[in-house]
């Protein structure tokens, strides 16, 4: 991408046209072929949840994320009637398809209209629905209704140390932008947080690659998929446009200057 310059002769921005901030997500339900995304209730979801996550070896689901284990049923609903009610963050609830009973959670945050920024985060998912098909559409379906809307920057963050959402993010299709360190501080210790995007430029490869990947003839007769997601989004990348070519030639330029 060529940089563009001001009459001064200084880099600048690339020009966004007509910027319309887009509107807050709905909390109308989301629906895919494995799950419904649904506005999070304490009345409806609180017992399944909290059943399917007791399922947990241990506490390890609740390792990186700022509140949780919730040892009984009612400490659970309290804590999502009094931090999950809200429009930011906007949790919801990931009911399975078959059963209709909740089994995970998801919500938007730090959702910034003006600049078209929307995060996903304080993903809970419990055993009935980890390394699922479901688990996938749910983030799907999360970031179609995103760009639908108009949001130009879609953001994962997770700790550091948390392997197993690195790992989820980059599979998804999300790229690496670096590590924020001592970021915040959980339960009583340092996070430092990578943080992860998808661009508005990018999102037609990949939502290519997830209905590619979600079609029922990517899954044999036991369920099992054919071609990995993983595989599908590392070939959109392969593809998206050259985002990058513009900051190269101003570290050129920087290091020109250095010399």
């Amino acid at each position: 991408m060529q940089l563009e310059t001001n009459y001064l002769g200084q880099p600048v921005g690339f020009p966004i046209p007509d910027w319309k901030p887009p509107a807050l997500p709905s909390r109308e339900p989301m629906e895919g072929r494995f799950c419904r995304v649904v506005p999070l209730n304490p009345e409806l979801h609180a017992s399944s949840l909290h059943e399917a996550n007791k399922t947990v070896t241990g506490d390890g689901m609740w390792t990186y994320l700022p509140y949780g284990p919730f040892e009984t049923l009612q400490s659970y609903r309290t804590w999502i009637e009094q931090k999950c009610q809200g429009d930011d963050p906007m949790f919801y609830a990931i009911l399975d398809q078959v059963t209709e009973r909740a089994v995970g959670v998801a919500s938007y945050l730090r959702i910034s209209p003006d600049s078209g920024s929307i995060e996903v985060g304080h993903i809970q998912y419990s055993p009935a629905l980890q390394r699922t098909p479901t688990a996938t559409e749910a983030m799907y379906l999360m970031m179609h209704r995103a760009f639908n809307l108009g949001y130009r920057r879609y953001e994962w963050k997770c700790d550091s140390l948390n392997a197993p959402s690195r790992t989820a993010a980059l599979r998804l299709g999300f790229s690496f932008e670096g590590v924020f360190r001592q970021a915040t501080i959980v339960k009583g210790r340092n996070r430092d947080t990578a943080w992860y995007s998808i661009l508005d430029a990018e999102w037609p490869a990949l939502n290519r690659a997830f209905l590619r990947w979600l079609d029922p003839q990517n899954f044999d007769d036991r369920g099992r998929q054919l071609e990995r997601l993983s595989a599908l989004t590392h070939e959109a990348f392969a593809r998206k446009p050259a985002m990058d070519a513009g900051h190269k030639t101003l570290a050129e330029a920087c290091q020109k200057t250095e010399e």
